[in-house]
């Protein structure tokens, strides 16, 4: 049994590597926010997408609302080698695309059900990442195949204070899976690189609240402020590895495992202002308590203190957003929008499973109204990150060293629909 326990230790603190710089956060909830850079969201009441930035805004709506919506994510991430120990050739490090595409769906459904009360019902995702590798990269320790998707299914309720004011909560179940796998990679000792260092499988569900309020001084000025609380996931799941007994291996037995981590909490203050009846302007700013994911502990049945622990090292994060709508004729609205989006990772804490970065986004979007009661909204963002250089060791303690580019091109689109 002690053996297991060293061992299951040992590849999470290989494991833990990976996780420096994993930002994996996701805003994207709509097609009409990605439009706009996602200024605004929790102030703009356009439809039943409201749900997931502030639930205290489905209190302006006076008819059943339905909106369903899939974002394409085409992720530019790439890897030049700098440096690398003396058995390895620094040039094949490079890689030209470490994350994959992905599509990421959305659905809400909001209804009123009197005057001052509505209740809605979203599912969609706050946080996920991807990035693969190939099965005998040099430095398959530090990276391989890395995967979190998350689903977050939320119930909530407004109540309409008077004309200017409205609250609105919700209760949220996220479900969460994760896979972790590291190859041994090019080493002094003679294991082929492509060898099967680790392999971390589980998922889990963890509960959260959050919490908005809605406050409009004069008709087409309107503010918002929204909260969404940390959630706790312990991923319950097996370990195996394919490395030999000599070095410790377990030669494919698999073993159950369990790591605790907190998706943070996240907190939005925005604001709506429709100018003149053509166009509106919308700002946000955005906070998420990443400071939370402040360590990651691995357990074993039959002992309650961890088997590992590791400290972090992610800082709260700020995101800043700005955007306008025009609205063109009496049918299509037309949207634009910017924004800043701040990095938690430490950059003496970098990792190539995601090498995170400062992102500025270009957005651009429209909403086409078919009839009163449905329309389609697009949006288009392109994401642009600033290099990065780095150092990162692995489980052996030899340091490798990288240059990251990280880019990315969102296309939305989303259908609503009232009745």
């Amino acid at each position: 049994m002690q053996l297991n326990k060293t061992l299951l230790a040992s590849t999470l603190a290989l494991l833990s590597l990976n996780a420096h710089g994993a930002a994996f956060q996701l805003g994207e909830h709509s097609a009409s926010g990605l439009g706009r850079a996602f200024a605004g969201e929790a102030a703009i009441a356009e439809d039943a997408s409201v749900l997931a930035r502030n639930p205290a805004l489905m209190s302006e709506f006076t008819s059943n609302q339905v909106s369903l919506m899939a974002t394409y994510v085409k992720p530019d991430v790439s890897l030049k080698g700098t440096g690398a120990p003396a058995y390895a050739d620094a040039s094949r490090l490079d890689d030209s695309s470490i994350a994959p595409s992905a599509i990421i769906p959305a659905g809400y459904m909001i209804m009123p059900i009197n005057e001052q009360f509505a209740f809605g019902f979203g599912a969609f995702s706050n946080f996920g990442l991807s990035t693969e590798f190939a099965d005998d990269y040099v430095a398959g320790q530090l990276a391989g195949e890395t995967e979190i998707v998350t689903v977050n299914m939320n119930a909530s309720l407004s109540y309409k204070i008077n004309q200017q004011f409205a609250i609105g909560g919700g209760l949220n179940y996220v479900y969460a899976d994760a896979k972790i796998v590291r190859h041994f990679g090019t080493s002094p000792l003679s294991v082929p690189a492509q060898t099967e260092a680790a392999r971390l499988e589980g998922d889990d569900y963890g509960l959260g609240w959050n919490l908005g309020v809605s406050y409009e001084p004069s008709e087409g000025h309107r503010f918002g402020l929204h909260y969404r609380s940390e959630t706790d996931i312990k991923f319950a799941g097996e370990y195996s590895n394919q490395l030999p007994a000599q070095i410790g291996g377990l030669q494919g037995q698999s073993l159950p495992g369990r790591v605790e981590i907190t998706l943070p909490a996240m907190a939005e203050f925005s604001a709506t202002h429709q100018l003149d009846q053509t166009i509106a302007i919308h700002y946000s700013l955005m906070w998420t308590e990443w400071s939370s994911f402040d360590k990651l502990e691995a357990f074993v049945p039959g002992r309650d203190a961890p088997v590992f622990h590791k400290q972090e090292n992610f800082s709260n994060s700020w995101r800043y957003a700005i955007g306008a709508d025009y609205q063109l004729n009496a049918d299509t609205k037309l949207r634009a929008g910017i924004a800043y989006d701040k990095t938690p990772a430490d950059e003496n804490h970098m990792s190539i499973s995601i090498p995170d970065t400062n992102r500025l986004w270009f957005s651009v979007g429209a909403n086409h109204q078919f009839s009163d009661a449905s329309s389609l909204d697009l949006g288009v963002s392109i994401l642009r990150g600033v290099n990065r250089r780095f150092d990162e060791a692995d489980n052996l303690g030899q340091v490798w060293q990288f240059e990251s580019e990280g880019n990315a091109y969102l296309l939305a689109v989303q259908y609503n629909m009232a009745f």
